[in-house]
């Protein structure tokens, strides 16, 4: 057996795209696909570090790993209207240095909060633990994402929504790139070829069958929600938009790229369909 590792976040959205391999739903003969859980901000630094054959990543990280790893169409999470929030304690009034708490360095939120805010102070933290330094005055305002933008303490108000500073930069009618797969270009190209349509049809396989496998995640104590609010972050990140990019999404990612290098984050200004797997290899090999 082949041995390929792929990494993602402990999120429900993550896990849930994922374990229809786990659970032997669907399978590549000769492959044993070996999954890590790891917070997204670890995730992205071991991108850097080429660490995993297939690998969760923000979107915003992508153009500094470009050389290492082509993108993957399938398991992405996008935002329609909602994403990651900016929260404070209720009625705290935000200086134009403000302290605040995100996600990590290299994540899409991060990317952009610094264009939206050049002048705060930013600090990194697991987002797992940013409401509470919100909440014990660390901080001033904290990024919350992943199920936590769904349920957080009553003592605590949105300041601004991530959506609404990615209309403001976007100005177009587009969606909120957050994160996306990344494939080691090292792996040949028939192999990747594989290993994409595999993952491809375990979101499709996983969105299928939502209610017998989240019950099965559940009963499991494999997520951190009560069921209600996986069905309503599952709706959110793990929808009939999570199986293959369609041209709105690439459009997005595009824009996102831009902003990107247009503010200085990126030496180069990217267009994402030059970065994913060639899938008309495979049809020109047997023909």
């Amino acid at each position: 057996m082949k041995n390929v590792t792929v990494a993602h976040s402990p999120d429900a959205d993550d896990i849930f795209m994922y374990f229809a391999i786990k659970f032997g739903w669907v399978n590549l003969k000769g492959v044993n696909f070996e999954n890590i859980a790891l917070d997204i901000e670890t995730l992205n630094k071991k991108a850097l570090q080429n660490i995993y054959d297939i690998t969760a990543i923000s979107f915003g990280l992508y153009p500094k790993i470009r050389e290492e790893y082509a993108l993957l169409r399938t398991a992405v999470s996008f935002g329609e209207g909602y994403g990651p929030k900016i929260v404070k304690l209720k009625d705290k009034r935000l200086r134009k240095n403000f302290k605040v708490a995100l996600s990590g360095e290299h994540t899409t939120n991060a990317l952009l909060f610094k264009i939206a805010y050049p002048d705060a102070r930013i600090i990194y933290k697991n987002f797992l633990e940013i409401e509470n330094a919100v909440l014990n005055n660390e901080v001033d305002a904290g990024v919350l994402i992943h199920e936590n933008i769904l349920d957080f303490s009553d003592k605590l108000e949105v300041e601004r929504e991530l959506w609404d500073i990615w209309k403001e930069l976007c100005k177009e009618d587009l969606p909120l790139p957050l994160g996306g797969m990344g494939i080691r270009r090292s792996i040949p190209l028939n192999q990747a070829i594989e290993y994409e349509n595999i993952l491809t049809k375990a979101v499709k396989v996983a969105h299928s069958h939502q209610n017998l496998l989240s019950e099965m995640l559940l009963s499991r104590g494999l997520i951190r929600v009560d069921s209600k609010t996986l069905e309503k972050y599952l709706g959110l990140y793990a929808n009939d938009k999570s199986i293959t990019m369609d041209d709105r999404q690439y459009s997005a990612i595009d824009k996102l790229f831009a902003l990107g290098y247009e503010n200085g984050f990126y030496d180069t200004k990217l267009e994402v369909k030059d970065f994913l797997i060639p899938t008309e290899y495979k049809e020109l090999r047997n023909s």
